[in-house]
Parts: C-alpha cells; sequence; structure tokens
C-alpha cells in the first residue's frame, strides 16, 4: 500500500527543475548526436510529405475510422481538447506540427522521443514516454485524419 502511494506521488507531481537558468527561449536540445542531420519537421520514421498522401479536404470515411482506433488505442491517454491527460490534449495538434512529423510519431515514438526536441520537451511535461500502439500505415492515416477533423478541416 505504502508502495502505491509512493509511486502515486511521485507520478502525478511537475518534473523538477534540473537548470534554473534555463530560460523558455531556449529551444530543447536533443539527446543524440546525429542531431544536426535530423529534421524536425519530418520527424524520424517513413513517413514523408509526399507518400502520407494528404489533401486540403478531410476524408471523412478515414476520420470516423480513425475515431474508432483512437478510442482504442488513444483516448485513455489523449484528450480531443488542449487538456493534458496522460499525455497532451490533441486540440490544434494538426496545425502545430506537419503530417508526416505525426505520423512519424504516432507509428515510431521511441526513435522520435530518442532525437525529436519538441518530443523530448513533451516528455518533459507528461512525464510518460508514450507507448508504440504498432499502428498500422492505415490506421495511422486514419487516426490523423480524425485529429484534423477534430482541428476543423472540413
Amino acid at each position: 500500500m505504502h508502495f502505491a502511494l509512493l509511486l502515486f506521488a511521485t507520478s502525478c507531481g511537475e518534473a523538477p527543475k534540473e537548470n534554473s537558468s534555463a530560460t523558455p527561449a531556449e529551444e530543447p536540445k536533443s539527446m543524440v548526436e546525429d542531431a544536426p542531420t535530423y529534421d524536425p519537421h519530418r520527424g524520424e520514421g517513413k513517413w514523408t510529405a509526399e507518400n502520407a498522401g494528404i489533401t486540403a479536404t478531410l476524408n471523412s470515411e478515414k476520420a470516423t475510422a480513425g475515431e474508432t482506433a483512437a478510442n482504442v488505442k488513444c483516448s485513455s491517454c489523449h484528450k480531443m481538447t488542449d487538456e493534458k491527460l496522460v499525455g497532451p490534449g490533441w486540440k490544434g495538434v494538426t496545425t502545430r506540427r506537419t503530417a508526416e512529423w505525426i505520423l512519424n510519431f504516432i507509428t515510431n515514438p521511441d526513435p522520435m522521443l530518442d532525437k525529436d526536441p519538441e518530443a523530448q520537451a513533451m516528455l518533459e511535461l507528461c512525464l510518460v514516454r508514450m507507448p508504440n500502439q504498432n499502428l498500422t500505415d492505415e490506421e495511422a492515416l486514419n487516426i490523423f485524419e480524425y485529429m484534423r477533423k477534430n482541428d476543423g478541416v472540413k
């Protein structure tokens, strides 16, 4: 019982500030040596702007399938608002990140968390690594369309 309380208390608090001299304007630093060759707009993985095939208009069928997949694999950690649950809320994510970055992150979270400064910054705030949900390409594209629908894409 005491262990559970200790675990709860340590997992729900704010992350300790490691460097009190850091200013909010500083860019997050990568933990890997090849960071200068890393493309922070695309992320780490197979997805590119070309192979994602995202169009300007929403694919409603994919968005509906994405909602179903997200309810099974994502909703226990993410809300559709900007409110943090375990992970960050999804509201506005498709306006802040490129399609290929989001697709690479949701299908390839471990290398992204190891290389991407923005993913690392989210990890510092959320304190929990996103688990690999083993999404298929189709599930990933569907979930992305659901995110776009949530962000008002028609």
